[in-house]
């Protein structure tokens, strides 16, 4: 790294020397590494760096202190200035943009978005006191996918969506000339100018989003514009506002479906009980996974939906299979048409939808169709939750064997038996565990309704971890027991989870 800062002595121009120490800085962004007893990566490596720099005390290490002041986390800042205020006083030269790095002021800020709400552009536009004027795009994404985990808890409100992808231009007024012709010859783009106040909170809470996120989907180059973007929001003034997501009340999302089933759109929908259902899931999916925006309709929703949100979490019914699809194109002629989408937006998320209708029926897996009756299969999803049939068999395994719900135990006929329901989830328990003590029945209850909820989700994936390495299904119960039984909670029961996950295979 700090033979990498000798190109910082031959620029000239500060921003040429930011963008050079955010590349520098970003060569570890992203890595998640387990360093709980030394600190997190910023400090091992971040700071490490600055400490190696201060020793070699040579001027590509004074160039390289003087944009990590102005780059860097607010520890690498501190210390970093600290450091080449010490190299500067032994008399180490310091480059000729030094003065200036940091020095940016804003100008305007704008918007180049779909009127699909997926995606938009953020242009913010600086100069150095008049001069180098530059222009920072960053790409927005609406379009929720689902992290494989998450750090830390969203620092701000998801709906601001997540950064993905991040550049700089010199050619500020090609580049804006650009997205205004854009804007005007193209019915699905919007370009406007927006308020930077909104704007650095806009811009703030995408970005941490990104930061808590576990492999986040952004560009690859991203990690070395990542440094910049984070010191360019913070040169924008404070006091703006995020967008929200809309809050769906229970009384609300049913009016929502009543009003499109009254639509003309809907009229020729056949089977009406199965629409019903199926614009019950159209706005569920578009509540709790696009921030509250139900109405919203596009080709790279559309197809989330039914490509990977149905087959992977929602129990459907035959007739509702059936359906989904036209419901999903009678839904998108109606959001479209009252959320005032173009007609050539509506066009192609239909053609969207109908590209994906043969996708969709072959991504979906109706456990029947592994040989799971459908009686018991709907008593193990009574919320339709698809995404929670393993691990709730796991917990409860009557699904083959002696454990399978048929016959009698004692004067109880175990078919009748409802697993959601507590008294008798209780009874299969001690079906399983036989003479077992109460207060070790209770330690199985505990873990069964963890499991049942997918509360923590940590605590299914533990599960997988042990029965991929070789351990019986009852060992992993009472390690997971072992675990919960600390009374853990939040971060400290994730991280004893965590641990739990790396046991040695049994011998």
């Amino acid at each position: 790294m700090l033979r990498h800062a000798r190109e910082l002595l031959a620029v000239r121009s500060p921003l040429d020397a930011e963008l050079i120490v955010s590349e520098i800085l970003g060569s570890w962004w992203g890595h998640r590494v387990d360093l709980s007893e030394t600190g997190g990566v910023e400090e091992v490596i971040g700071e490490a760096l600055i400490d190696y720099a201060g020793r070699a005390g040579t001027p590509a290490a004074l160039a390289l202190l003087t944009g990590i002041g102005y780059l860097g986390t607010t520890r690498q800042a501190a210390k970093a200035e600290q450091t080449a205020l010490e190299l500067m006083d032994r008399g180490v030269a310091r480059p000729g943009w030094a003065d200036r790095v940091g020095m940016v002021a804003h100008e305007e800020c704008y918007t180049s978005k779909d009127a699909y709400g997926d995606q938009e552009s953020i242009v913010c536009t600086y100069t150095y006191g008049g001069t180098e004027r530059h222009a920072l795009v960053v790409l927005v994404d609406r379009n929720k996918a689902e992290p494989v985990g998450t750090s830390a808890e969203p620092a701000a409100d998801p709906a601001a969506g997540m950064v993905r992808d991040a550049w700089v231009s010199s050619q500020v007024d090609k580049l804006l000339d650009h997205c205004r012709h854009e804007g005007r010859v193209n019915p699905l783009m919007r370009f406007e100018q927006i308020d930077p106040r909104d704007t650095r909170a806009l811009l703030q809470s995408a970005l941490d989003f990104t930061d808590a996120t576990d492999r986040p989907p952004v560009n690859e180059n991203f990690g070395s514009y990542h440094a910049f973007v984070r010191a360019r929001i913070r040169a924008l003034p404070p006091g703006g506002r995020t967008p929200q997501a809309q809050s769906y009340s229970a009384d609300r999302r049913a009016a929502l479906a009543v009003r499109f089933l009254a639509s003309d759109e809907a009229e020729e929908l056949s089977d009406v009980s199965a629409a019903s259902r199926c614009v019950d899931r159209i706005i569920d999916y578009g509540c709790a996974y696009d921030y509250g925006r139900p109405l919203r309709v596009s080709p790279i929703k559309c197809e989330m939906f039914l490509l990977d949100w149905l087959p992977r979490k929602v129990l459907l019914s035959p007739a509702e299979q059936e359906a989904v699809p036209h419901v999903l194109a009678a839904w998108v002629r109606w959001a479209g048409r009252i959320s005032g989408l173009p007609e050539e937006g509506i066009r192609a998320t239909l053609d969207a939808v109908w590209g994906a209708t043969n996708a969709f029926a072959e991504s979906y897996r109706d456990p029947s169709a592994f040989g799971l009756e459908r009686e018991l299969v709907d008593r193990l999803l009574p919320d339709g939750d698809l995404e929670a049939l393993p691990r709730r068999a796991f917990a409860l395994p009557f699904l083959s064997g002696r454990h399978r719900l048929s016959g009698r135990h004692g004067v109880i006929d175990l078919a009748t038996l409802d697993p959601s329901d507590t008294g008798d989830r209780r009874v299969m328990l001690e079906f399983e565990h036989p003479g077992a003590p109460p207060d070790h029945l209770d330690s199985h209850e505990r873990l069964t309704v963890r499991l049942w909820e997918g509360d923590p989700p940590q605590l299914w994936e533990t599960a997988q971890a042990l029965l991929d390495v070789g351990y019986e299904r009852h060992e992993i119960l009472h390690k997971l027991i072992g675990v919960l039984d600390r009374d853990l909670t939040g971060e400290d029961l994730r991280e004893a989870l965590r641990v739990l996950r790396h046991e040695p295979p049994p011998e």
